[in-house]
Formats: structure tokens, C-alpha cells, sequence
């Protein structure tokens, strides 16, 4: 799950904490047709279709020119970070020494995780990314309903995929497959998730867009992405208000990324459900 995204600045500290360099996915609109190489200089003069010279080309621009900035403030909460992305202020991160959390036994209850995987609708043979999966609380729940299908369960921190792997081991579990990801680019390869999952950890992604940006990249035709977030319009759930999403905020942001509210799950607890679908 889950609690696993940093502050962008000290995105180079936790890349040489765990190996890995964070780079930016990219995506854009389907390849536009050129006919010929001579023509290109003329439509580099004009400099609103540059990017889209440069992808006829099948070079693929920078998603980071692309995307809203994410900005630094000062807090507006005292358990924020200082980081603000369209209006939200970005959560702090809960690392793997809260892992335990994750598994508190008051959680079913709390968040039934049961009414939620039934609100998506899931197909036996469907491959599913459970982004933040940390110590794989929804992914060996997810597993159930795909017996045909797999579950990727990607996380940035090695230590939760560690303990997620002894999990497998103990159940014998053989269609989960730990993905160790970055802090832009959950490592998916290109068409190749129907439902991409994010639990309670979006609020804390240090690159909003360029992950977003990354995960519709992998959605396969159809593809679904789900959030599911403590409810902001909510002062009666008891999560720190940097840990909570509106539904209207949830909205704008996957908006960005061109993706469009399909359904809202009703009935748990403290959460919004929210599926989304490419526009």
C-alpha cells in the first residue's frame, strides 16, 4: 500500500537507498503519419507541433513538460509536506517500519476490503497492478478473484516486496508477482493491465502526473484504473487530513492524465471507490 511515496527532492536519496533511478514515464497521443523526412523541417517551424514531429519520428517527448508543477510551500498542515500539486497538499510517507499497520487485524472492518473488490468487478482471467501493494494485503485478496489472471504487486520500497515475497512463500501463492518500481514509473510494460489499483497511496505520490502518465501507458485496451482514498468530505473518518482525497480533487487530478470518473463505488466505511477509464 501503500505508504511509499517521497518528497521530489529527496527523490536521488531514497534512489541510492534502493538502487534504482527514478525516471519519468511517458506517454502521448497515438503516432501521427509523416510522408517523408523532407517535410519535417517545415513543420518544425511552427513550435506547437514539435512534439508531435518528434513522435512521428518515434522519439517520445518528456513527460515532465507535459504535466503540472508540483510546488513547495509552506505547510499548510502540520502533518503535510510542503508539496503542492494542483491545490493538495502531497502526504508525508509511512516506510516500511509501519508495515505492521498494514495488517492490523481492525482493518477489515474498518475498510472492507470485501465490498470494495466486489465493487470492481473483476474477470478470472484479468492481470491486475496493485500499485503500493506493500505487504500485500489486497494483492493476496485480489489473487482470489483471478485464478486465470495475475497480480502484480508493485511497491518502490524493497523491503515491503521482501516481505510480501515470504508471504507467498508461506501460502504457496504462485500468480502474485512482486514488481519493484520507481518513484515515477511503476515498471508496468506497455497494454498489459486491465486494472490498475492504487489503495490509499496515490495522496502520497511525489510525481502525481508522470506516474499516472506511466500507469495509462500499461492499461490495455478497455483498461480501468481504481482509487481507492480516505474521504476528505469526511471529518468523522479519523486519517490525518493530508491522507484523505476528495472525490471533486480525486476528479482533477485524473483528469490531467485523460482519465474520466466511470463509477463510484458505494457503501465502505471511510473510503472513496473511484474507477476511471481512459477518455
Amino acid at each position: 500500500m501503500e505508504r511509499h511515496q517521497g518528497h521530489p527532492q529527496d527523490d536521488v536519496a531514497v534512489d541510492r537507498i534502493i538502487g534504482i533511478t527514478a525516471h519519468a514515464g511517458v506517454s502521448g497521443p497515438p503516432a501521427i503519419r509523416h510522408r517523408g523526412a523532407a517535410r519535417l523541417p517545415l513543420v518544425f517551424r511552427y513550435a506547437g507541433v514539435a512534439a508531435l514531429a518528434l513522435l512521428a519520428l518515434g522519439a517520445a517527448p518528456d513527460v515532465r513538460a507535459e504535466c503540472p508543477p508540483v510546488e513547495s510551500r509552506p505547510q499548510a498542515r502540520g502533518d503535510g509536506s510542503g508539496r503542492f500539486y494542483l491545490g493538495r497538499e502531497i502526504a508525508h510517507v509511512m516506510g516500511h517500519q509501519g508495515a505492521d499497520w498494514l495488517e492490523r487485524p481492525e482493518r477489515e472492518a474498518e475498510e472492507r476490503p470485501d465490498l470494495a473488490l466486489a465493487g470492481l468487478n473483476l474477470k478470472p482471467a484479468d492481470v491486475v497492478a496493485d500499485i503500493g501493494a506493500g505487504t500485500g494485503y489486497y494483492a493476496l485478496r485480489i489473487v482470489r478473484a483471478v485464478p486465470r489472471g495475475r497480480v502484480l504487486a508493485v511497491d518502490v520500497q524493497p523491503e515491503m516486496l521482501a516481505r510480501l515475497r515470504a508471504r507467498l512463500r508461506e501460502t504457496g501463492v504462485r500468480n502474485v508477482e512482486p514488481v519493484l518500481g520507481t518513484l515515477r514509473d511503476p515498471g508496468l510494460a506497455p497494454s498489459s493491465v486491465d486494472l490498475v489499483l492504487m489503495v490509499d497511496v496515490y495522496h502520497e505520490f511525489s510525481a502525481p502526473c508522470e506516474m499516472l502518465t506511466a500507469i495509462v501507458r500499461a492499461l490495455k485496451p478497455g483498461g480501468r484504473v481504481a482509487l481507492l482514498e480516505y474521504r476528505a468530505e469526511d471529518p468523522a473518518v479519523p486519517i490525518r487530513p493530508s491522507h484523505k482525497m476528495s472525490r471533486a480533487q480525486a476528479e482533477r487530478e485524473m483528469a490531467v492524465a485523460g482519465l474520466r470518473l466511470v463509477k463510484s463505488v458505494p457503501g465502505l466505511p471511510w473510503q472513496h471507490l473511484l474507477v476511471f477509464e481512459k477518455r
